[in-house]
């Protein structure tokens, strides 16, 4: 009798795993409604027999698909089966109640784990940090009982990036980091990247590319293309070469770094040379590339060439133009003075004419001295962006320049009236 039941534990036992085997398929995969849908069905058939180890797949697609009532019903389960107090199960709970119903419930479940891990602690810290709340973030990372991980640095770092300002902060966190003999990872070294870019850290970014051949961690180049991008951001055009070159397998986007590069400082010709390398290294060019050649053409107004590649972007490679592809082509169509032209691209777009494509026309025809089209693009711009001063300043100028000063005073009026703020560093003297 014993020997059978035996069996039968062990059968269920097997039955059991296979069945989490496919219901970790389905949430990596994300298939997250046959997830839930299995786990209901293991929990029916096996209740008597269930591990721990089901309950955190099962939360992580109720978060995903945002079920919060499901996600509670296994709350109750997980207290019934007494795994509230595994780590991990807590770690789902805490990331389900943030992320389905307030970040007060997460910390209050958060406060009342029993048994909390540092994926537990992480937890909460990137649902904070998600939010953009970083003071809690900080206050929680500070009262940590288990010492930080590099998922812990990670979270905050990131969180620091999603912020206005907050690349010092990023930095700041890397610093703390080092002091504790946390080892970064990938991840963090790109999110780094972004802030040494963001406050010019030239020095940080030759401490990234140092760490990098010192330990060689980046075989898929990844942070190699990063590399290129915060060099060439910075205007160090030798060094983002010198990398790229180093680059065994170099990828759109090592690719696009560099033509991006480039275009930044004015390297038109640079700029186009690298794209017919890309070329015809085979590389299929994408939409960020072409926004780099587009950039290129419009600094250093080559508005012939700027319409070629917009043809060849959609004719050839079938990258559909967004809205900053054509004002980009609007920009260096205005830049050479071909205002029309410019003006009949934008009655044209299948999508809608951007503030950035209106000023670059506004701005033109303040060069030029075109009153009418002025009138257009200006009358677009305070419909799309009624609170920028800087429409109303230009606008008004050309109205001034060309004699036209009751119309100039009736547009600081009406300025006026939707209180818009001269920023300062603005005159209305004409």
């Amino acid at each position: 009798m014993a020997s059978s039941s035996s069996s039968s534990y062990s059968s269920n036992y097997l039955r059991l795993l296979s069945l989490t085997k496919l219901l970790t398929s389905h949430v990596n995969q994300g298939r997250h409604h046959e997830s839930l849908s299995l786990f209901q069905h293991i929990h029916s058939s096996l209740s008597h027999c269930l591990d721990p180890f089901i309950f955190p797949l099962a939360l992580k697609s109720c978060s995903f698909l945002h079920c919060p009532q499901l996600g509670s019903s296994i709350h109750a389960l997980t207290i019934k089966y007494s795994f509230i107090k595994n780590p991990f199960v807590a770690c789902g709970l805490v990331d389900l109640y943030g992320k389905c119903l307030s970040i007060d419930s997460a910390r209050q479940l958060f406060d009342e784990t029993p048994v909390r891990n540092v994926v537990v602690w992480n937890s909460m810290i990137s649902l904070y940090a998600h939010s953009k709340d970083m003071q809690s973030a900080l206050k929680l990372f500070d009262k940590m009982s288990f010492p930080p991980n590099a998922s812990t640095f990670n979270t905050i770092i990131n969180g620091f990036l999603e912020m206005e300002d907050g690349f010092v902060g990023a930095v700041t966190i890397y610093r703390k980091m080092q002091e504790m003999n946390v080892e970064p990872t990938l991840i963090t070294l790109l999110a780094l990247l972004r802030a040494c870019v963001g406050i010019s850290a030239l020095r940080l970014i030759k401490e990234i590319h140092g760490y990098l051949l010192k330990n060689d961690i980046d075989p898929q180049s990844h942070l190699r293309s990063g590399l290129v991008e915060a060099y060439g951001r910075c205007g160090c055009l030798d060094e983002a070469c010198l990398v790229f070159e180093s680059m065994k397998q170099k990828d759109v986007v090592s690719w696009s770094s560099l033509i991006s590069a480039f275009a930044l400082h004015g390297q038109a010709k640079l700029a186009l040379e690298t794209f017919e390398k890309m070329e015809k290294a085979k590389v299929r060019p994408d939409d960020i590339t072409f926004l780099a050649v587009l950039k290129a053409c419009s600094h250093a107004g080559l508005a012939d060439e700027a319409r070629m590649y917009f043809s060849k972007m959609n004719d050839k490679y079938g990258v559909v133009p967004n809205s900053d592809h054509y004002a980009c082509l609007v920009d260096v169509l205005s830049r050479c003075g071909r205002l029309y032209e410019a003006y009949d691209i934008l009655n044209r777009m299948s999508m809608k004419v951007t503030a950035k494509a209106w000023g670059a026309l506004l701005g033109a025809c303040r060069t030029y001295g075109e009153v009418g089209l002025a009138e257009i693009a200006g009358k677009a711009l305070l419909e799309i962006e009624p609170n920028n001063p800087a429409n109303y300043v230009i606008l008004t100028r050309i109205y001034a320049s060309n004699g036209r000063y009751e119309k100039a005073e009736k547009l600081r009026k009406e300025m006026e009236v939707r209180g818009v703020m001269v920023s300062p560093g603005s005159s209305w003297v004409v």
